[in-house]
């Protein structure tokens, strides 16, 4: 009688300790399938594109190919007529836009703190760029910048001002670039910041103000220092989308007119040679090397934003 128990007793045991076991670690047993479609959705490409880097695959993907080592970042490393400047630009554009998207953002976000009449109209005005897709975005403002019948050129004329090219014009291509990506995304870093800055207390600023600190030394001495988390939160995530952006530049320059080289970014770059010239080692190479770019400048930030804690 006790064998027979403990024989019917044994599975149910056994299903109640697996039960227990899942229940103690639901969270990963539900997860982990996500996890790992991620994990492999994000390693698979990246490893690939390093193994094509070390190979001089180009013409097909099916054509054979030979693995060259490091030969390719060799060759890129030294090219002082397309990488080189590519970097340069690639580097110009990121810290032009995002300088005037931070400052922008935070002007912004400061004159939205306070409440005042229609001020969700504003809000909802202000976001509007946001709504819009980069391509689509790129689209209106080569219509916009067309160098004959475009708005631009017609108010500068209205003005008595000299026409310009725009993004035709090898001088202000890049520059106007970097415009239209603040009008875009200077809304998202002023959305960033205003959620910092209404999350802030009060209390801080009115001893200051009791103390008789001014409007500025407040702002310079008080608010800055405690938004300094969400900050560097916004300067990280636009930093890493500027860095890459890709579309923006490609929808207007792409049908504006003019060589591509006078805003070949990385990314540019990086299409043309896999695109353009079906050299799929080179344009990986260029990859790896703009993702290890990326990386460094995530983790430069990350390290400022540790030091400002500490």
């Amino acid at each position: 009688m006790t064998t027979t128990a403990r024989a019917a007793s044994g599975p149910t045991n056994a299903a109640g300790g697996v039960s227990r076991w899942a229940n103690r670690h639901r969270k990963w047993v539900f997860s982990l399938p996500a996890m790992v479609f991620v994990t492999g959705l994000i390693v698979f490409p990246l490893a690939y594109t390093v193994v094509l880097s070390l190979t001089d695959a180009r013409g097909s993907i099916r054509a054979p190919f030979d693995f060259v080592g490091v030969a390719n970042y060799a060759d890129v490393l030294t090219d002082t007529t397309r990488f080189w400047p590519a970097v340069a630009r690639t580097a110009g554009f990121t810290v032009a836009a995002v300088a005037l998207e931070m400052t922008l953002g935070f002007t912004i976000a400061l004159l939205l703190r306070r409440p005042f009449r229609a001020q969700g109209l504003v809000r909802v005005v202000i976001l509007l760029p946001l709504v819009a897709t980069p391509v689509a975005v790129g689209m209106m403002w080569l219509l916009i910048l067309e160098p004959n019948i475009g708005a631009a050129n017609q108010i500068l004329q209205m003005l008595g001002l000299p026409r310009s090219g725009f993004v035709t014009d090898a001088a202000t291509a890049l520059p106007t670039l970097v415009l239209v990506d603040v009008w875009q995304w200077t809304p998202m870093v002023a959305l960033i910041l205003l959620a910092g800055l209404t999350s802030l207390s009060d209390e801080a600023e009115e001893a200051a103000r009791v103390d008789g600190a001014g409007y500025w030394a407040r702002l310079r001495l008080v608010t800055v220092p405690m938004m300094m988390p969400t900050i560097l939160a916004a300067l990280l995530l636009r930093s890493i989308d500027a860095l890459k952006t890709f579309d923006i530049l490609y929808a207007v320059k792409g049908r504006g007119g003019g060589s591509f080289h006078e805003v070949e970014t990385l990314n540019i770059y990086a299409y043309g040679l896999n695109f353009d010239y079906n050299d799929y080692g080179r344009a990986s190479t260029v990859l790896v090397l703009f993702f290890l770019m990326i990386v460094g400048a995530m983790l430069l930030i990350l390290l400022r934003r540790g030091r400002g804690h500490a």
